[in-house]
Formats: structure tokens, C-alpha cells, sequence
């Protein structure tokens, strides 16, 4: 359920200097009412801007047309290549438009060592954080039957105490929005076991993470907060979770290929698709997710087309309705933003705008699985793609195949944009060190924010690059500024901006909505950090090293230490201190490297403190 990333920040001591060490040694590295959306007219945010600028609007370059033929001839020439080259075992692809599938299909493989191949109707696929889309839709149904009030407090909800920190309640719109303020949760997010997981209300209780931003003011995409609005659609519906979710979403819909329930039920079970790091390596066990209500949907390709047809015909299938019109308006318009040029959240949904069209959608990853879903809602256009392998690192995954789809089908020439005069004001300004908003700040995990600090810098023909913000081939992006501190790359559509935080300084705005880049204090930047670390290690390593050496020479020269007897003990625990540092750091080493592939070993029998 890592939405891209699926990050964490650092406490300095000892103890954390040594954990982040071991994870770099180990290589650690997220509306008209009544209306149709067959009635509304294509406005894209590019145009709206272009025409806010008085810019002429350029023609766009022509396309093939986006049907079945020319749509598998397309997908055949890139899946197979994609999955051979990543080392991915299988994918599902499915495109609806105009409330039909204009093609569903599977590549690959749903078991490698029986040759089992990827069908779109009867292989499942774990799409991550899609569920969420599920959540949301759960609780826009309660919203319009007066059961829920997206601005009220949840407290008015809950049967337990969620401390306001800031002194702010916390709404059911801050929870659909990503901005409760809650830092990163990674305890227990996912479990070995079915055994080890736990009743929906007793994680929630027992895993509350502490609110490190207001409520409202910082986005920071959080797992648990909407596992939070999953309890509180249990609660108010007075329905399990999974039963709700049945009989108000699935069952009316016909999809019956798909569930929240771990494990899965007897008759969908055979039907999952093995989840894989890489495809020439062996099967992963099946992924219990704890906060489920986040993350832990299966399903196929086929019941993913009736939900994206829902959503983009304003909540109905055929003749089966689940939201009112108003409501899916509603649920898919612009609910936060960072900054108006820049993509926006919606309620659960979130913008992903390319090509001068408005696209919502949403990603998902569990550790096996990585997908993603658009909705083009102004051409009536839905995709989603499922992997179900890792694959290679540096895999470009769902993202390459989404951006080829549009440019292909719509293609797009971004317009012709003059660099603002004396840009090298707000160069200086923005050109720094950042952490996401999205990371752990109070526990363990916060050493991993040493290894996410994207640094923007000035470059020589007067652009900047973010380090994190690259092309397909892993170059970096110069963007230059087109207005006051936003940014645009020189040769396409990628845009960054800045805007000022609640703290003053400024806030790294990208065009994923749901987390910002703050400016890393100076005592918490990772080369700082890295290099007392280091300092620390020599010194541990140099005194067991010099021990035995320091026997040996007086050995040799028939010398004796001559010291009073605490001085004696004082050495002799200096150095058993520094062997069970070393050894502490060995062990460490070796379970951030396998928690890599295993999320199962953040859980509660492995570390108290992670959370």
C-alpha cells in the first residue's frame, strides 16, 4: 500500500546513528448537480491556464484511434517486451471508454513454475492502495445518507481517544485528503499469518501514530488514516467492514471476483495469482495486510472495469446506482491543494493531469503487487494496470506504460512558455535540502530519512533539477520557472513548484498531492548525520582492533598496564560496550537487508519500538 512510496526521519543518538548506518549498508534506499459525466465538456486544467494566460491554444497532433485493434496491437508491443525485461512474471491491462471495455488482457504468467498464464476474468491481482478508492466510495454512501459529515471531528465517530496534539480535531475530510497529520505507521502494516492478524478496532487502538503536523495544513499520505475511515464506516453502518463493502459495492455491482476477506474465500482462492519479487525467482506467499480497509483488495481485471465504468458514469453500472451523481461530483473534484497550478487531492482520489487532460486516479503496491488506476473523466477513459512481480529495481513499472497509453491516444505539445526575468532570485531561494511529509519522526524508522532527502540544485544554463524527479532513462529534469516559483522542465510537462510552509520556509511542491518536501533541518541532513556515524564506527572498530594488538605488542616487550583496579574494569567494559555495538550493528544489518523483502519482519515480535 505504498503509494510510491511507499517515507520516514531521524532522532539522533547512538543507537539511531547505528541503525542508519545499517540501512545504507544494507541498501535501503509512496460539479452541476443531476449532471452526467457523459454531459460535461472538456476544460483541462492545462487549457484553463493557458487561457488564464492569454496564451493561443495549440493543435493537438493527431492519434489513432483508441480502439480494440490498434489498442492489442499497441499493449503487445510493449507488455511482453516490459515484463521480460524487469523480470516480471505476469501483468493484467484493462481500458474501458464510453461505458464499454474496449480491451482486457493478460501477459505473462500468474504461476511461473506451472506455466499458469494472466487472464483478465479469472486471474486475481492485489492492487495496493486502489482499495482505498473502495474506502472512499464506502464512506461518500454514508455521507449522503447524513451519516457521516466529512467537516465534523471523528471523535464523534470513535469509541476511543485520539489526542489533538495541535489542539485541532481531526474531520473525515482530513482523512480523505491525506492531511490528519499523522506521521508514517509501518508496525504491523503487513503480517506473516493469518493468526497474526488482529481485529480492525484493537490495531487501530494499540497503533495510533502521533500527529506531527495540524490537522489540515500539510499532506502527508497515511495508510492508517484510512484504515481509520474504514473502522468508522464499520462503526456507523454497524456492518463489518467486508460485509459492508459486499452488499453496498461489490454484490450490486457484480463483482464478484473481488474482496477485502484474508484470507481469500474457497471459491476465489485458487485463482490468485503468485506474488513475486522477481519472476525468475521463486513465489512469495500470500500478503496479509492489517490496516485492510488501506490495502488488502483482490480482484481481476474484468470486475476493475465495471468499477472504473461506476466511477466515471457518476456511480452507475448499467442500471445499478451506488452514489448519487451529485456525490461521485462531488468525491472526484478538487478537495486540497498545495498550489492551483499544480495537481490536486480529491476525496480519496487524486489528480494525476497529463497531456492537458484532468486525470484522477489512483496507485497501489503491496511488496509483490504495483498498480494503477486512471480516470480520464472528460473522455470517459479508464485504465488500470496490475504487475505482479517486483522486478528489476530501477523498473519503471505501471508508470512507463500509463504515460506511453496517453501519448499514444493523446498526444499533447505542451505550449511554448517564456522563462520569467531575473528567475535567479527564487533559484536561491528554493535550491536546498528536503524530506517528504510523509515520513516517521518519533520511532526507529525515522533513521530511513537519512536516504530520502532530494536535493534541488542550480544548474549553469539557469534551471534547477530535483534529483528525484527524472525521465525514463534516469536522467536528471533542468526545469525553468514559467511563473513565480514554478518550475517546468525544459523539453515536456514535468513541473515542481514552492510555496511557504507552515513554518516559514519553503514547501517542494510536486504533482503528486498527497505529500510535500519540507527543508531538512541542519542538524537532521543525512551528510552530517552519515559522517558522525561513520566517526563513531571507526571508533568502535579501532578500540577492538588495538585490544588484541595492544596484548600482543606488550606481550612482546614484557610490558603490563599498570592501572588502580576501577580503571581496570572501566577499560575492560569499554570494550565489551564497543563488541556488543559492533555485534548489535551485524544483526541489524542483516534484518533491515531481509526486511527489504520481507515487510512481514516489521511486526510487533521484532521490534517494539516501530510503529
Amino acid at each position: 500500500m505504498k503509494n510510491h512510496s511507499p517515507r520516514p526521519a531521524f532522532r539522533f543518538s547512538i543507537t539511531a546513528a547505528l541503525c542508519a548506518l545499517a540501512i545504507a549498508l544494507a541498501g535501503a534506499s509512496l460539479p452541476c448537480v443531476g449532471s452526467s459525466a457523459a454531459q460535461r465538456p472538456h476544460r483541462s486544467r492545462q487549457t484553463d491556464q493557458r487561457t488564464r494566460r492569454g496564451e493561443p491554444e495549440k493543435a493537438e497532433p493527431s492519434a489513432p484511434e483508441l480502439n480494440k485493434q490498434d489498442l492489442e496491437a499497441f499493449l503487445d508491443g510493449f507488455v511482453p517486451v516490459q515484463l521480460q525485461r524487469d523480470d516480471i512474471a505476469g501483468a493484467v491491462v484493462c481500458v474501458v471508454k464510453d461505458g464499454k471495455v474496449v480491451l482486457e488482457k493478460g501477459y505473462g504468467f500468474a504461476d511461473v513454475a506451472n506455466r499458469t498464464p494472466v487472464t483478465p476474468d479469472a486471474t486475481l491481482f492485489r492492487p495496493g492502495s486502489i482499495s482505498k478508492t473502495f474506502t472512499w466510495t464506502a464512506v461518500m454512501q454514508l455521507q449522503e445518507q447524513g451519516k457521516i459529515f466529512l467537516n465534523r471531528d471523528i471523535q464523534y465517530y470513535l469509541d476511543f481517544k485520539i489526542r489533538p496534539w495541535f489542539g485541532v480535531p481531526i474531520t473525515m475530510k482530513d482523512l480523505m485528503t491525506h492531511t490528519p497529520g499523522f506521521e508514517e505507521s509501518y508496525k504491523d502494516l503487513f503480517v506473516a499469518n493469518e493468526s497474526d492478524v488482529r481485529p480492525l478496532d484493537r490495531y487501530l487502538k494499540s497503533h495510533l501514530p502521533r500527529e506531527i503536523f495540524p490537522p489540515g495544513t500539510t499532506p502527508a499520505y497515511s495508510n492508517y488514516g484510512a484504515a481509520l475511515a474504514g473502522y468508522i464506516v464499520q462503526r456507523v453502518s454497524g456492518m463489518r467492514f467486508d460485509d459492508y463493502i459486499e452488499k453496498n459495492i461489490l454484490q450490486p455491482l457484480g463483482m464478484t471476483r473481488t474482496t477485502f476477506r484474508q484470507p481469500l474465500p474457497g471459491n476465489l482462492a485458487p485463482m490468485m495469482s503468485r506474488g513475486y519479487d522477481r519472476a525468475s525467482g521463486g513465489p512469495k506467499g500470500f500478503e496479509y495486510v492489517q490496516a485492510w480497509p488501506a490495502g488488502s483488495v483482490s480482484t481481476t481485471a474484468d470486475d476493475m472495469s465495471r468499477w472504473m465504468i461506476t466511477q466515471l458514469q457518476d456511480g452507475t453500472y448499467e442500471k445499478t446506482q451506488i452514489l448519487k451523481p451529485e456525490t461521485a461530483e462531488l468525491m472526484h473534484s478538487r478537495a486540497w491543494t498545495n498550489m492551483p497550478a499544480m495537481n490536486g487531492g480529491d476525496y480519496g482520489f487524486y489528480e494525476m493531469s497529463r497531456n492537458g487532460r484532468r486525470i484522477i486516479g489512483h496507485g497501489g503496491d503491496t511488496q509483490w503487487f504495483h498498480s494503477l488506476m486512471a480516470l480520464m473523466l472528460d473522455d470517459h477513459v479508464g485504465f488500470f494496470v496490475s504487475y505482479n512481480s517486483a522486478g528489476k529495481s530501477d523498473s519503471s513499472g505501471p508508470g512507463a506504460l500509463w504515460k506511453h497509453f496517453v501519448d499514444r491516444y493523446f498526444p499533447y505539445q505542451p505550449p511554448s512558455l517564456t522563462r520569467i526575468a531575473n528567475s535567479s532570485s527564487d533559484i536561491r531561494k528554493v535550491v536546498g535540502t528536503y524530506w517528504s511529509s510523509r515520513r516517521s519522526q518519533t520511532n526507529v524508522a525515522a533513521v530511513s530519512a537519512l536516504f530520502d532527502q532530494p536535493k534541488v540544485t542550480a544548474n549553469s544554463d539557469g534551471t534547477i533539477s530535483l534529483d528525484s524527479l527524472t525521465d525514463l532513462a534516469g536522467n536528471k529534469l533542468h526545469l525553468e520557472e514559467i511563473a513565480p516559483m514554478l518550475f517546468r522542465d525544459v523539453h515536456g510537462q514535468a513541473q515542481i513548484g514552492f510555496v511557504r510552509g507552515i513554518n516559514g520556509g519553503p514547501r517542494l511542491v510536486t504533482d503528486f498531492p498527497f505529500q510535500v518536501g519540507q527543508r531538512v533541518p541542519p542538524w537532521k541532513r543525512a551528510k552530517a548525520n552519515l559522517a558522525t556515524i561513520e566517526f563513531a564506527v571507526a571508533v568502535f572498530l579501532l578500540m577492538l582492533i588495538f585490544w588484541p594488538v595492544g596484548a600482543m605488542l606488550r606481550h612482546h616487550y614484557d610490558k603490563r598496564v599498570e592501572l588502580p583496579g576501577h580503571y581496570r574494569a572501566l577499560r575492560v567494559w569499554i570494550r565489551v560496550v564497543c563488541a556488543i555495538d559492533v555485534i548489535f550493528l551485524a544483526l541489524f544489518i542483516e534484518w533491515v537487508s531481509n526486511a527489504q523483502n520481507n515487510l512481514n519482519l516489521l511486526s510487533s515480535s521484532f521490534d517494539a519500538r516501530l510503529h
